[in-house]
């Protein structure tokens, strides 16, 4: 499935009202909207390739949202696990996180996505998304392509400091773009347990391993491994290697993002342009559902 993707149209864009459920500083959202796009672009995402643009500036989306949400038993909301671990780590209730999946829904079908990349915590996202389409389509007649998950193994969940799913939420990430110092505080934060140098250690349940492993080469993956099953496994040596390893892997994209972090009118351009685009797919869809739906009298 993952080779059938290289011959599909992407669809990529900044999710500023997903964020809006648990950010609510106007300064803060803008800046890192902007930001997340300018990330994206220096990662080497390719603005003429696919459609990429804000969420927020396509507001189909949220019209089908509300159809959508009312097709949605509650029982169904209420069976996701992302909102209850949110909730859990205190994150404040409220409806549009509760409601978080509908919209996310509504993301994939405006655009009769058949195929979504998402780590493993967001399958059962997608299998909401399924059921949503389901029954509109059995309730109002077909309207949605059935959404399908793309879950790479390899990269299935990127662990943060904590060893949990890498979240901003948790504030737990290692940012791409940190000045060097500021990386070196974050990687040395990564928590490692107290199983001294020369005693074995299981590489696999260690949470600084699964992030080495992410940038190190084959070879070197290989001895640390060794280290880590024979005795040896230094965590303060390996966190200064990682160190490095991240600063070099990402060194040319650290160089872009601060060439358009200084031309902020170019991405405000390509994204405007994404924005025009991915409406004239959406208003073809939202026109059938209103259609469906009885909105045309």
């Amino acid at each position: 499935m993952l080779d059938n993707m290289g011959k599909s149209d992407l669809f990529a864009f900044v999710v500023d009202l997903h964020a809006l459920t648990s950010v609510h500083d106007r300064d803060r959202l803008a800046r890192d909207t902007f930001g997340a796009a300018a990330d994206f672009l220096a990662l080497g995402l390719d603005p003429d390739q696919c459609t990429f643009w804000v969420q927020s500036d396509v507001p189909e989306v949220t019209e089908l949202t509300w159809v959508l949400s009312t097709l949605t038993p509650m029982g169904l909301l209420e069976r996701c696990h992302s909102y209850k671990d949110k909730v859990a780590k205190g994150i404040d209730a409220n409806h549009g996180l509760f409601a978080y999946p509908v919209l996310m829904a509504a993301d994939i079908l405006l655009y009769q996505a058949d195929m979504v990349p998402v780590g493993k915590d967001q399958k059962q996202h997608i299998e909401v998304a399924r059921d949503i389409a389901g029954k509109f389509n059995h309730t109002f007649g077909e309207t949605f392509t059935i959404p399908e998950p793309v879950i790479s193994k390899e990269l299935a969940t990127v662990p943060g400091l904590d060893g949990q799913k890498m979240s901003k939420s948790y504030g737990n990430t290692i940012s791409i773009f940190l000045d060097e110092k500021e990386l070196k505080k974050r990687v040395m934060a990564i928590v490692t347990d107290a199983t001294p140098v020369e005693d074995p250690k299981d590489p696999d349940r260690c949470n600084l391993f699964n992030i080495f492993k992410l940038f190190a080469p084959e070879d070197r993956l290989r001895e640390v491994h060794g280290l880590y099953l024979n005795g040896g496994a230094m965590y303060g040596k390996i966190k200064l290697e990682l160190v490095d390893l991240i600063w070099e892997y990402f060194r040319a994209a650290r160089e872009k993002r601060d060439r358009l972090e200084n031309d902020k009118d170019y991405v405000r351009q390509i994204l405007a342009r994404g924005a025009t685009k991915a409406r004239e797919q959406a208003s073809v869809t939202l026109e059938l559902v209103r259609e469906r739906v009885g909105f045309k009298y």
